[in-house]
């Protein structure tokens, strides 16, 4: 079997802000929307295993088709705003899409599936069309049954079930106007039956159950509250009234097939102070050969909390058993929620996207039903909830900064758990949680950054203590010889972020004790309570941390704002001494495309570098850090070269050294990217015109910027076939002494070439083009960056080394405006 040229080591990405964007299977893997993605993740790996790619609009719903014998799952349903549902089948071992429903004319909000045989189910979509459509799915054909219309009222949530001792089907459905609706098939068409009432806000979620040969429907409501209604076969067609002081609740009744059906509300549960946007029944599953139907019910609001909810044993009573969650904090509460399936985990998705998972405590489960145990929070992926514009690895390669228009900066980074050999990447840190949307970054040493977002500011960050102790605990590394560097004098504890504030303040130990103090003396009835500050609280951790702790206690402190800048920041680049930043923002005339450089020791403006007419998109200092190459909107790019001044050489000026013009320029359209390559001797740019081209000077074996010959095309033109937005070489020569070079594209996907120098450029010969990203790695929209790990890539196993005990693997990172941040492992062997 041939060894793939390039394989996923990590994705990291979130849940889609709706409701009803996760499922999670019989088989323990969860299923979500992020961006136009499904996403397949693996709670015991930890890891996304899968990228379902067909969507061409976000992804609003998902939903596992489940099996009645409680069987693993093998098909899945996914619903967009490309306005389609998609049945994903799982075909030697992979999910493939078997079918797309097309028909509905607005996006698709809901969906659910019940199996009728082996081979056929019945599918129901929701959507803001003011429809529900009924499909029937059978051997990879999906065909519409039937068109119910609400005029001009929305159904936000359906429910598909069968009747109680028989085959036929009821949907409820929920909608704006506060009422629940039952639908039966008769005579191979749904009709409406009944219309339960009770809520006094739009109804967000219903879901059945079965249990003990009868149907429990749940209904939650923007009303903060959640309705339990019980289905029942009636033993005879007459109802009867009830006997004298005895109270029974009032009963619907329907007919379907000679059979009378009661419908009456069980209980009305109220513990949520917000709306209740999810609710989920524990799934029944196989014990012993008999299938067990627990009787648990899951709730998730805007309050923040999930709720779980069982009858009392002895009185029925249906009562809150667990509550899972956050009081304050700076979420938003929870869209929905899913139980694990054997109910020992509970998930739910927020309005950030972020997903939280809590655990029962094993040591405290004495049985699937008991209730007297502890919950904790458990390890889960995370990512950005918005485009991902930019990312950089720190110098060592050990951990990875990106930034995005969901306002923050995150810390990725290797657990090396000590319970087994495993490596999976994982949010450690949150430096930087903005008010403007994040465009770019440059690390400017091991533990500090600057960061640019859509305000006229940059900002610099360094590492707390608190960070570096968790990093080394986490990736296993040593801490002795982490604080032991120059970089980690005199840090401070943690971040804090005052209130109303936008720059993150240092925490040190005095201010820890002062703080503990003034908490517990604290008057609660005070008028500064409601815009109280983020209080900063150390951590030991041993794994990646929760998402509240990442939102408040992993905040880097803010050290210094550079103001200078006109207009939006845009780009970012540091050199490789962590001397010099240089930084350019929006522009759409000459005197506002000026590059700014900084200096690092002082963090003021060493110099202001004018010559392109528009946005400068890219810049990239040389690896021995003479010359900075900037690339342009306005089709051109710029050579600078340094000139130490002064005894220590701290404060460098750069003058222009080359550059194209409208004139000679190769390039025909914006110029994204550009990059070097590691010996200096040439670098790269990547256009909008489809382009890729090495530059260097004439004949071979000089650096760029060491003599005084033009710096020309050494390259043929490479035609990628699509807008190039993102490109990267390779810091490390293959074994054929070839540059090895990764171009993103405008449609997501990533291509890998080999360049080489040749004498004779007509040929086209010095370009190979020697691996893709396939549609399941590929982003599903723009690729904003790629950027190479700067060191050999040694730290999941030693089967990448070989035989000389030199690297065989190499790792390439990528963010994309499809909300993802992803880290390739590329096999040099196979080059």
């Amino acid at each position: 079997m041939a060894i793939p040229v390039m394989t996923t080591c990590h994705v990291a990405c979130c849940a889609n802000r709706t409701p009803h964007v996760l499922s999670w299977s019989r088989r323990d893997l969860i299923a979500f929307g992020t961006c136009n993605s499904v996403a397949l993740y693996d709670p015991q790996e930890v890891k996304v295993v899968e990228l379902l790619n067909k969507h061409s609009g976000r992804v609003n719903t998902v939903q596992w088709i489940h099996r009645e014998d409680c069987g693993p799952e093998t098909q899945l349903l996914s619903g967009g705003s490309d306005n389609n549902i998609i049945v994903w089948e799982e075909q030697h071992g992979q999910f493939a899409a078997s079918a797309v429903c097309s028909g509905h004319s607005g996006p698709v909000c809901a969906v659910d599936a019940v199996p009728l045989s082996s081979s056929d189910s019945l599918l129901v979509s929701a959507s803001s069309d003011s429809t529900v459509k009924l499909w029937m799915y059978s051997s990879g054909k999906a065909e519409c049954l039937q068109t119910l219309s609400f005029g001009s009222g929305f159904m936000m949530d359906v429910s598909l079930a069968l009747l109680p001792g028989s085959r036929v089907p009821i949907l409820a459905c929920g909608g704006d106007d506060s009422k629940v609706h039952l639908f039966v098939q008769i005579n191979g068409q749904f009709q409406k039956v009944l219309t339960l009432q009770g809520h006094e806000d739009w109804v967000r979620g219903v879901e059945w159950a079965a249990k003990d040969g009868e149907l429990l429907l749940a209904s939650c409501a923007q009303d903060c509250l959640i309705r339990v209604w019980r289905l029942v076969v009636k033993c005879d067609a007459h109802v009867q009234e009830p006997a004298e002081g005895i109270i029974r609740m009032t009963e619907d009744v329907f007919e379907v097939k000679g059979k009378m059906y009661a419908v009456s509300l069980e209980t009305v549960l109220a513990g949520h102070e917000n709306w209740v946007y999810g609710i989920h029944w524990q799934p029944s599953f196989s014990k012993g050969g008999t299938v067990e139907q627990p009787l648990s019910l899951l709730s998730a609001s805007m309050d923040k909390t999930m709720i779980l909810w069982g009858p009392e044993e002895a009185s029925g009573v249906w009562v809150e058993q667990v509550r899972v969650g956050e009081v304050g904090g700076n979420t938003l509460g929870f869209f929905g929620c899913q139980f694990g399936p054997d109910g020992s985990k509970i998930l739910a998705h927020a309005f950030h996207g972020a997903l939280h998972l809590w655990q029962r405590d094993p040591s405290q489960q004495c049985c699937v039903y008991c209730v007297q145990r502890e919950w904790s929070s458990a390890v889960v992926v995370s990512g950005h909830f918005n485009a991902v514009q930019d990312l950089s690895w720190d110098p060592e390669g050990e951990f990875l900064l990106s930034v995005g228009s969901d306002q923050t900066t995150r810390v990725f980074a290797p657990w090396r758990r000590k319970d087994c050999s495993q490596v999976t990447w994982h949010e450690i840190s949150r430096p930087q949680i903005h008010g403007y949307d994040m465009q770019c970054l440059a690390m400017v040493g091991r533990y500090q950054f600057v960061s640019g977002a859509d305000e006229k500011v940059l900002r610099v960050f360094k590492a707390p203590r608190n960070f570096v102790e968790n990093f080394a605990n986490i990736v296993g590394t040593s801490l002795e010889k982490l604080l032991a560097s120059q970089d980690c004098k005199g840090l401070p504890e943690g971040a804090s972020t005052p209130a109303l504030g936008l720059s993150n303040k240092a925490v040190f130990q005095g201010d820890l004790t002062m703080q503990s103090t003034q908490e517990e003396g604290k008057d609660f009835n005070s008028v500064s309570d409601q815009y109280k500050e983020s209080y900063f609280h150390p951590l030991s951790l041993t794994e990646p941390p929760p998402e509240d702790h990442l939102l408040q206690n992993t905040l880097w402190p803010e050290v210094q704002k550079l103001y200078g800048h006109g207009f939006e920041m845009f780009c970012l680049a540091s050199d490789s001494a962590g001397t010099v930043v240089a930084s350019a923002c929006k522009a759409s005339k000459a005197g506002h495309a000026a590059i700014l450089l900084w200096s690092t020791s002082t963090w003021k403006q060493l110099q202001a570098l004018p010559y392109h007419s528009l946005t400068v998109t890219q810049m990239a200092f040389s690896p021995d850090s003479r010359l900075l190459l900037a690339v342009s909107r306005d089709r051109t790019w710029s050579l600078w070269r340094r000139e130490d001044c002064g005894p220590d050489a701290s404060e460098p000026r750069f003058s222009l050294y080359t550059h194209t013009t409208k004139d000679s320029a190769v390039h025909a359209r914006i110029i994204w990217s550009c990059d070097w390559s590691l010996d200096n001797k040439y670098f790269v740019t990547a256009s909008r015109d489809k382009k890729v081209i090495m530059w260097g000077h004439r004949g071979s074996g000089v650096p760029v910027g060491m003599n005084d010959s033009a710096v020309i095309p050494c390259s043929s033109v490479l035609d990628v076939g699509d807008s190039a937005t993102a490109v990267a070489v390779c810091p490390f020569l293959l074994s054929d002494q070839s540059y090895l070079i990764a171009v993103g594209l405008e449609s997501g996907q990533i291509v890998l070439y080999k360049w080489r120098k040749v004498d004779d450029l007509s040929s086209g010969s010095d370009w190979s083009r020697c691996a893709e990203s396939d549609v399941s790695q590929s982003h599903t929209l723009v690729v904003k960056r790629l950027r190479w790990r700067p060191r050999v890539c040694q730290q999941d196993r030693s089967e990448g080394l070989n035989k000389n005990h030199q690297s065989t693997s190499v790792q390439l990172a990528s963010a994309g405006a499809d909300h993802t941040v992803k880290i390739f492992n590329i096999n040099t062997l196979t080059l």
